[in-house]
């Protein structure tokens, strides 16, 4: 691989290079994700009890001699693995959009532009950046570092991370095993925990090490929420008892009355009837489309359970930088110690604001992530360009980072006269410090950047040191500092953050601000955002100098927190919580991580987050806008709503058809439920759940409503007692009118048709009850019920073929009732569908 040795001056691959080798290697990534192929969609579907008992049915039929109804029945069974393929491929779609999404991303190098592309567009030769808390995309070697770690206990099993160094000269054809400290190798999928650095990629895809031991995280089966979990288990216990009904029914039958063929029939079409699989289904359905849907408004769902919790949120804990406000950081004066002042905007820069900014620049780093030392760096090269500040011959020989003792960082550079030159910027506390200043001194210069965060700027301090020795130091207060001045910076509140607080706050939403800002800027952009800054701002000082128990007193009433570190996000989300909260955390940084899982809702930032962030979180905001956030507490709340109808459908569409299967047979009556017409009724229910409850629009009402309680269960007692009201009523309504029929005399073929076509129609107005809960009656003409009207159009045109087309009235053992019966009966249905719906929310 001599082509990928490294040039003088590193400008990246172009794009005819990267098509090329693109071409000879392949696309950066395992190519072993598993995907429910077709014929494992049909394997699935052929050990469900439901479609066993269908192929049994038609078999039976087929064996005493009824081709016509066998044949049906096997249709029918085509026509179910054909609805379940289609709602798998629909959820399968969904996931998918979401992984391309999902998709790791990388900084690249390419024609002398850092660009961030997906981590599988990755080609050998390719140079990337790296920094702390990033998964590494490839196998590489390291052309620059600083102060880098890394984790490689992926594949090392040691849990101590590895420090690395860098190699000049050529690349390698391949890299060393991993371990070990200073070695300039780093490894796909290996996590970057300290420091930074720039990497050419040696292996992509299957050729990493990663890869030749065939890990990948794309073949990880998720494992089922508690939710998946608990509806399993409720279908798991109603099949144990459809199998003991069904036993029972086909002995009582068999032995009483000698009729084993009818009793088999008739025990068959119980156990269909009881069966309630829609549960897990529509729970898949619904979820996966959700994400979808969530992912639409730029929210990425990483875990199902999320979705759930998103309508239950009370508190939203956001940082302020990039999510309140544009994320623009723009570096807008710039202020001497002695007091004097400088727009940038001028055309001419007096000569204190060249060697503020000029030292500013040296204590910034080119290529990094960070606003602030974007800013600077765009500011001074436009401003510095023709000036004699700009030093590109400098030598960086060490960085100080900042740290918790410390807010301030410091780069030593080596003049081109063989001197140290030490440049620092951070927190004017810190500045202070490493200045040595006495308490007055102090004072002032505080005063002096409290002046400037109570006009809404974010304040950094500058000062600039010397060696004693001449020589590189251990640490930052080992050299002896002179305080330049302040840069101050404006990084716009973004136009959508006020009307969304504002409707967070109509939600019943509190929304905190957390951020690392001086405490007058915070509030200032606070109550710009129309945040309640009433009792002030807390401090990272104040918080860590309180105990638990007066900290969730002070979080009780503070909503503005400033100069917070973020490891003490996560005393903040325990706080709330100790107070019933329902809590919602945003965040970027590696320690971010254990806030942002200790959260009900994690909520990691898409483009500067960090990948450990990421992982952590259950939500990922793709661009990082506030009202994203909200938007997906409005989704979070259709969703669960939605969910909760389609449950309190299913559970009162099962109530009749159970019912009507067992009950006739034990009155002594013919049997009236058969299993085509079990069937029948399933193709209504199978699409509606997926498809008309899943696209009906949210309440209107919905963010006009506080949260709901965190422990309220999609599936609890008030849901099924509603759905078995109404199923209770529905099922009296259509044996009324099989028994009233038989009583007069009507033919039982007649009888049964005006139960089941009364059933079915009764079914699709329990579908618009229930979707339109909320909603008005009118909603079901709107937009969201297309799929609503389609069902029943196609129900609607088979129970007329049902009763009016001869072969088709023999296939469904109809007959041919009156008007006036088929009028009558109708109107029962319709009366008992009503008096069931008596006390569900309509507003209109």
């Amino acid at each position: 691989m001599s082509d990928l040795n490294m040039p003088s001056t590193p400008t990246g691959l172009d794009d005819q290079t990267v098509a090329q080798r693109r071409a000879t290697h392949g696309f950066n990534d395992m190519a072993d994700r598993e995907t429910h192929g077709f014929w494992r969609t049909i394997q699935s579907v052929a050990t469900e009890p439901m479609f066993l008992l269908l192929i049994v049915a038609a078999a039976i039929y087929l064996v005493i001699g009824d081709l016509g109804e066998g044949l049906l029945l096997a249709f029918f069974a085509v026509v179910t693995v054909g609805l379940v393929i289609f709602q798998e491929r629909r959820s399968e779609r969904a996931l998918d959009a979401l992984r391309e999404l999902a998709a790791p991303q990388v900084r690249v190098l390419r024609q002398g532009q850092t660009l961030r592309i997906p981590a599988r567009e990755l080609v050998p030769g390719d140079w990337f950046w790296l920094a702390e808390g990033e998964r590494v995309a490839a196998d590489a070697v390291l052309r620059q570092a600083s102060s880098m770690s890394v984790d490689e206990s992926l594949l090392t099993g040691e849990s101590v991370p590895v420090r690395k160094a860098h190699l000049d000269g050529p690349a390698p054809a391949d890299t060393q095993p991993p371990g070990g400290d200073d070695s300039p190798f780093v490894y796909a999928s290996t996590l970057v925990v300290d420091g930074h650095g720039l990497a050419e990629v040696l292996q992509i895809g299957r050729a990493t090490r990663v890869g030749q031991i065939g890990a990948s995280l794309a073949t990880i089966e998720i494992a089922p929420t508690p939710l998946e979990q608990h509806l399993r288990k409720l279908v798991r216990v109603f099949g144990l008892m459809a199998l003991v009904f069904s036993v029972s029914l086909v002995l009582w039958y068999g032995l009483l009355r000698g009729q084993w063929v009818q009793g088999t029939l008739s025990g068959i079409a119980l156990g269909m009837a009881m069966l309630p699989e829609e549960f897990p289904m529509a729970l898949a359905v619904f979820l996966a489309m959700g994400a979808w849907r969530l992912a639409r408004i730029q929210v990425l769902a990483k875990r199902p359970a999320v979705i759930e919790a998103l309508g239950a949120a009370t508190v939203l804990c956001v940082d302020k930088t990039g999510t309140l406000t544009e994320n623009r950081m723009r570096l807008s004066r710039l202020v001497c110690a002695s007091g004097e002042q400088a727009e940038l905007n001028e055309a001419d820069l007096p000569e204190f604001a060249h060697r503020l900014l000029e030292t500013a620049m040296l204590a910034s780093r080119r290529g990094s992530v960070d606003p602030m030392d974007r800013a600077v760096l765009v500011a001074g090269d436009r401003a510095l360009a023709e000036s004699e500040h700009l030093h590109p011959d400098w030598q960086l020989q060490r960085e100080y980072p900042l740290s918790p003792a410390l807010l301030a960082m410091s780069h030593a550079w080596t003049m081109s006269d063989g001197r140290c030159r030490v440049a620092a910027k951070g927190a004017p506390e810190a500045i202070a410090d490493l200045c040595h200043f006495p308490p007055e001194a102090t004072q002032a210069f505080m005063q002096q950047a409290h002046a400037l965060a109570e006009q809404g700027f974010r304040v950094l301090a500058v000062a600039e040191g010397v060696s004693r020795d001449g020589a590189v130091q251990g640490g930052q207060h080992d050299y002896d500092f002179v305080a330049q001045g302040f840069l101050a910076f404006e990084d716009p509140l973004r136009a959508s953050v006020p009307v969304a607080v504002a409707e967070a706050r109509q939600a019943g939403i509190q929304v905190a601000m957390i951020t690392g800002d001086h405490a007058a800027t915070a509030l200032a952009i606070a109550h710009q955002a129309g945040i309640d800054i009433t009792h002030g701002a807390l401090s990272g000082e104040q918080l860590a100098q309180m105990d638990d128990a007066d900290l969730a007193l002070a979080v009780g009433q503070v909503r503005v927190f400033a100069r917070v570190m973020p490891e003490q996000k996560l005393r903040l989300v325990q706080a709330f919580q100790s107070r019933g909260e329902v809590v919602a955390m945003t965040g970027d940084g590696v320690n971010d991580a254990p806030a942002l899982k200790a959260a009900h809702i994690g909520i990691a930032m898409g483009a500067r987050g960090t990948d450990v962030a990421r992982e952590a979180a259950g939500l990922v905001l793709l661009d990082e806008d506030f009202g994203r956030i909200v938007g997906g507490v409005r989704m979070g709340r259709r969703i669960f709503d939605n969910l909760r109808k389609v449950m309190t459908y299913i559970t009162a569409i099962h109530v009749p058809i159970a019912g009507l299967a067992l009950l006739p047979v034990l009155m002594g009556l013919p049997p009236l439920m058969l299993p085509v017409h079990v069937v029948l009724t399933e193709m209504v229910i199978d699409p509606v759940c997926s498809l008309a409850f899943e696209g009906a629009p949210e309440d209107p009402h919905s963010m006009q409503r506080p949260p709901r309680k965190g422990d309220d269960s999609i599936v609890g007692w008030p849901m099924l007692l509603q759905g078995l009201w109404q199923g209770g009523l529905l099922l009296a309504a259509t044996l009324a009118i099989y028994g009233v029929a038989l009583h007069q005399a009507m033919p039982e073929d007649v009888a049964r048709t005006l139960a089941i076509v009364s059933l079915t129609l009764g079914n699709l107005l329990l579908v618009g009850t229930n979707a339109s809960t909320g909603l008005g009656w009118r909603a079901l003409l709107g937009p969201g019920f297309g799929a609503f009207w389609v069902v029943s159009g196609i129900t609607l045109t088979t129970l007329c073929l049902g009763v009016l087309a001869a072969p088709v009235r023999q296939l469904l053992h109809f007959g041919q009732p009156t008007w006036d019966a088929m009028a009558a009966a109708v109107s029962l249905v319709a009366l008992a569908v009503a008096v069931g719906a008596w006390g569900l929310p309509q507003r209109r």
